[in-house]
């Protein structure tokens, strides 16, 4: 039994808005959080947690009390079980009646990660590389940068170690092949340890210096190991992020080495990974301002437009600085370049104009049927926005497009019960919100394939539904029984294939008629395209771009 006084300590540890923060996504309501309650359905939020009081309570469905509560209740956990999950998530040692100790999270990696920053100093290799790179001796100390050996050297050591090998395939430290053979996921590789949000151990990220096809790998997905939630270097960023209430959000890892060793100790990275709704609730924490801080080629500026829509659309407020020229800011802060890159930092593209910027330069606006689609393309972007944001963006989509304000216009939310008019356009819009408010377990699911910016009548009602929101249009469409709900998993997949499919060929039959790319990009996006829709044909649901 865990003794009383541990489960105290325990509970003086933790942090009800990090506890339920990891959870949901929290926003800031006076000196309280609010959220919609995981416990029952509903459209307004009327869950609250309590930082001073370290509780939390729906007012909806009467459920409350403090993180261990919480966590029973979510993640259906008998209380001991509960008090473990809890303490291995800040890497707490439990005390029991019985006099012993234990850590429901192993040392193993912890162990590993020693083991490897011992190595880096003995290898020539790999120092050489970071001194190249420009990262300090105490950069290396503070990250904990290592050196991964091969593959038999890491299993010798998990054995002269006594180290659980159904431990380390479990937390992705080694693999299993199809004939059954152990081998090392980090072979001749840097290492860079990755912590959660406590300062835990979780994994790995592996960088090759033996030209290897692979560049970066990562940790295989695990019950601690999640590479679309985590952020890289969180744990030492959070203190400065709260404090100058700004976080910046890289792509790489030596990027936040170097940019926390030039003083910007409030950068982290995405793990290899484009930033997803997952991360959102971290970012969210302190409210800070969200700096996306890519590289200035393609997939960089592929990257910053998926993760400016989804922040926009989330509320967030910052925006855009992209690092042209085969630069990025591991090379700037290296080449002594602070204060130019300062000012980058200091003028970023806000989110919302950003994408707005780059739709519209993928058309032909001498072609008026093309200027056309952008300004459909715009107007369904902007309805995943606050009626407050698109409003204030009417003129700024309408320079952009050389037209008058008056052409952009934007259907504005019934304030009536007057039922809804439909056209055969919207109708299949409509029914897929419907689903989703109906079936919001399968959100999470489908964002992968859809967003609100691909819907050209109905993206503001998909984004409320997907966040969760109060909108007077949600209620008037449940209770509208022209808009049927596509039934089952396998009938909202077919109605989901014939819809990505339409869309993907008009997005081919766009960028054909583009004129404003290079012959070798446009051949690259037409081969992309054309790859979406052969594989939808056959059935196969593709993510998004």
């Amino acid at each position: 039994m865990i003794t009383q006084d541990s489960i105290e300590a325990l509970k003086a540890r933790l942090d009800i808005v990090d506890v339920v923060g990891s959870y949901l996504e929290l926003k800031r309501a006076g000196v309280n959080f609010k959220a919609p309650c995981p416990f029952h359905d509903e459209k307004s939020p009327s869950f609250t947690v309590n930082p001073a009081r370290q509780k939390y309570h729906c007012f909806g469905c009467g459920v409350g009390g403090d993180s261990i509560n919480f966590v029973m209740e979510y993640e259906k956990l008998n209380y001991p079980e509960a008090i473990e999950k809890l303490a291995s998530s800040v890497n707490f040692t439990l005390h029991y009646t019985d006099n012993t100790e234990r850590k429901e999270r192993s040392n193993l990696l912890d162990t590993l990660s020693g083991w490897y920053q011992k190595l880096l100093g003995d290898n020539h290799a790999a120092s050489s590389y970071l001194h190249e790179r420009g990262v300090f001796a105490s950069s290396i100390e503070k990250f904990g940068i290592g050196y991964a050996p091969t593959s038999p050297e890491t299993l010798r050591f998990l054995e002269q170690h006594h180290l659980s090998v159904p431990e380390a395939l479990e937390q992705g430290a080694i693999g299993k092949g199809d004939d059954g053979r152990l081998f090392a996921r980090f072979i001749e590789r840097i290492t860079f340890p990755i912590h959660a949000a406590s300062g835990a151990i979780v994994g790995f990220g592996g960088r090759t210096i033996t030209g290897h096809s692979a560049k970066y790998v990562n940790s295989s997905q695990s019950a601690i190991f999640n590479k679309s939630r985590l952020l890289y270097a969180y744990h030492l960023a959070r203190d400065s992020v709260y404090k100058h209430k700004e976080i910046i959000v890289t792509e790489g890892y030596l990027d936040v080495v170097m940019l926390h060793q030039a003083g910007f100790t409030h950068a982290v990275a995405t793990l290899g990974t484009a930033l997803t709704a997952e991360h959102l609730p971290t970012l969210r924490k302190g409210e800070p301002r969200v700096l996306v801080a890519y590289d200035g080629d393609k997939a960089g500026r592929a990257a910053a437009l998926k993760a400016s829509k989804l922040l926009s659309g989330g509320g967030f407020d910052g925006g855009v600085i992209l690092f042209e020229g085969g630069l990025d800011p591991a090379d700037m802060v290296r080449d002594g370049r602070i204060e130019e890159l300062n000012a980058l930092l200091h003028r970023p593209i806000p989110f919302i104009e950003f994408v707005i910027t780059e739709m519209i330069a993928t058309y032909n606006l001498s072609d008026p049927r093309a200027k056309e689609s952008a300004m459909h393309e715009s107007i369904a972007y902007l309805k995943t926005l606050s009626p407050l944001m698109q409003e204030e963006y009417r003129a700024f989509v309408a320079s952009r497009l050389g037209i008058s304000p008056s052409h952009v216009r934007l259907s504005q939310p019934s304030t009536t019960a007057k039922p809804m008019n439909f056209s055969h356009h919207d109708i299949w819009e409509l029914s897929l919100v419907k689903t989703l408010l109906e079936r919001p377990n399968i959100i999470d699911s489908l964002l992968d394939f859809i967003d609100p910016s691909l819907l050209q009548y109905h993206g503001s009602e998909l984004s409320a539904a997907i966040n969760g929101e109060a909108d007077s249009r949600l209620g008037a469409l449940l209770m509208d029984e022209r808009i049927r709900v596509f039934e089952g998993d396998e009938g909202i997949r077919a109605e989901l294939i014939t819809f990505l499919t339409h869309h993907y060929n008009r997005e081919l039959k766009k960028i054909a008629s583009e004129n404003s790319v290079s012959f070798d990009q446009k051949s690259y996006l037409i081969r992309q395209m054309r790859d979406k829709i052969g594989r939808l044909r056959k059935g196969e649901l593709v993510p998004l771009m």
